[in-house]
């Protein structure tokens, strides 16, 4: 498949990152009513969370005609836990914003019967004619969702072990090391290219390599977030840390995106 580049652009800090694409997800939700979201979790995307709570406080935008997927979610970890990406979206931005309950999707990582749920996830994205603008972050080894280095760029949601650098990423969710899942849902990598918009965001030093990696680097399973090149409308949007290792750096910008 062609190469085709993503739009790259670095800001100062993590705070920059925070604000820029808040102001990018803003403008998609103005421009287009309803829309899909593909959702993701962890500490990258906290602050930007808490700008479209606020956002939606000061009347610039409304979830009330928005759906949303979430990426992935542990398998075997109760919506309830602390540690379950169910609880982190209420807490971040679900319960604060006036989306219907029943239009923020999450993976059942309970459900009995994994694969069935997966296919089921599967098939919900697609009866809702997809997914408009997929929020990415990157993990250190380079995977995008849940999906780790190895996974086929043909794959679909489905079941997936995590690796161990993965696990230890995410140990400060559970109470020690031992408890970490093993297992999660994740929306494929297929899947997630056939967004028709995605932002990648990435901060932080630890990044670095798996910027490059993704941006630079060979195009194939090793680096997962490298299949975001034969996408075609991609925006990649990382502080200066995260992009201290690209081999051409755009420079680092201030401006506030039209």
């Amino acid at each position: 498949m062609k190469e085709r580049a993503p739009r790259i652009e670095v800001v100062g800090n993590a705070n920059a990152v925070a604000e820029r694409a808040a102001a990018f997800v803003i403008a998609r939700m103005r421009d287009r009513q309803p829309i899909n979201l593909g959702l993701a979790t962890g500490a990258t995307m906290t602050p930007l969370y808490a700008r479209l709570v606020a956002a939606t406080h000061a009347g610039l935008i409304s979830f009330r005609a928005a759906t949303s997927f979430n990426l992935d979610e542990y398998v075997g970890v109760a919506p309830q836990s602390p540690g379950s990406f169910h609880a982190y979206m209420q807490e971040h931005l679900f319960r604060h914003v006036d989306m219907p309950a029943e239009r923020a999707r999450i993976p059942d990582g309970m459900a009995i019967e994994v694969a069935a749920e997966a296919a089921r996830y599967e098939a919900q994205i697609a009866a809702a004619g997809g997914i408009d603008l997929l929020l990415l972050g990157i993990g250190a080894n380079g995977h995008i969702g849940f999906n780790e280095p190895g996974s086929d760029f043909a794959s679909r949601t489905r079941e997936i072990w995590l690796d161990e650098a993965t696990r230890i990423a995410n140990a400060g969710n559970f109470p020690d090391r031992v408890s970490v899942p093993r297992r999660a849902i994740t929306m494929g990598i297929a899947t997630i290219l056939e967004a028709r918009s995605i932002l990648l965001i990435a901060t932080g030093p630890e990044k670095a390599a798996a910027v490059a990696a993704a941006i630079d680097g060979p195009i194939g399973p090793a680096c997962p977030a490298s299949a975001l090149r034969q996408h075609g409308n991609v925006d990649v949007l990382c502080d200066e840390p995260a992009a201290a290792a690209l081999a051409t750096r755009p420079r680092a910008s201030n401006r506030r995106r039209a």
